[in-house]
């Protein structure tokens, strides 16, 4: 099943509350809630408060956007990891280092890896899970190097983010990196963009139909979560929700 949802990080300057307002008007399923500035690390008691008005408005938390950089500041992800409980949220989004693959050392990954062992060991523990950001300068920058990080992990409780990357030059380029993450796959950003700005998800409905089949294809439940809009506007994203939702029921 695929839920649709908003990343909180797409109004920065709006309240839990405003959000979660946003989110019911656009009738969507979920948030996800991100740790820079609504559910701050290590702030235990605002991810008890935003989880109870989370669930008052009947709607789910599948993640937490945490800002972690794995392998880097190690001491900081318990901080993260009680923050998520509190939270209730069954996932951390973590980012996978802080360069790119083609500039990553032997240490880099060796580092990424064994930090990303030991975080999802911890996460496991508490009955949570950790997923990869799909990212620009990071171990994750193309399809290859995040299955390669993957492989390397190699644990139960590591997953993957996917996203729709500026260096694809085609929608086939798009769906064959899709496929090729399909094993790990946890959840995926909603974004449109063209030439670097962000546009109207209405004016690439056909790509994220596509995109959305294959992602349904899994059997596995999934959240799509529209992550930025254009001019940051909420009249464009309560536009761009309704156009998710619309392709949504095409892949059921």
């Amino acid at each position: 099943m695929i839920r649709l949802g908003l990343c909180s990080v797409t109004f920065r300057k709006l309240t839990p509350p405003a959000i979660l307002a946003l989110a019911r008007q656009a009738n969507l399923d979920a948030i996800e809630w991100g740790g820079d500035v609504h559910v701050p690390h290590g702030d235990v008691d605002t991810a008890h408060t935003v989880r109870r008005m989370t669930r008052d408005e009947g709607l789910e938390i599948p993640s937490y956007g945490s800002y972690y950089r794995v392998g880097q500041d190690p001491e900081r992800f318990e901080d993260i990891l009680s923050t998520a409980v509190a939270l209730g949220a069954p996932v951390i989004r973590v980012w996978a280092g802080t360069v790119g693959s083609p500039e990553a050392t032997r240490a880099t990954w060796d580092s990424v890896v064994a930090d990303s062992r030991r975080i999802a060991a911890l996460a496991q523990a508490e009955g949570l899970r950790i997923a990869f950001e799909y990212h620009g300068n990071t171990l994750t920058d193309t399809d290859e190097a995040a299955i390669r990080l993957l492989t390397h992990v190699n644990h139960p409780a590591v997953r993957c983010y996917w996203q729709m990357r500026e260096s694809a030059v085609s929608l086939v380029e798009h769906l064959e990196g899709l496929h090729s993450i399909l094993p790990w796959l946890e959840n995926v950003h909603v974004q449109a963009s063209q030439a670097g700005q962000r546009v109207p998800l209405d004016t690439q409905a056909d790509a994220w139909r596509k995109i959305l089949g294959v992602v349904a294809s899994t059997g596995r439940d999934h959240t799509a979560l529209l992550e930025f809009v254009r001019d940051d506007s909420p009249e464009q994203f309560l536009a761009d929700a309704a156009t998710l939702r619309s392709l949504r029921g095409d892949t059921r």
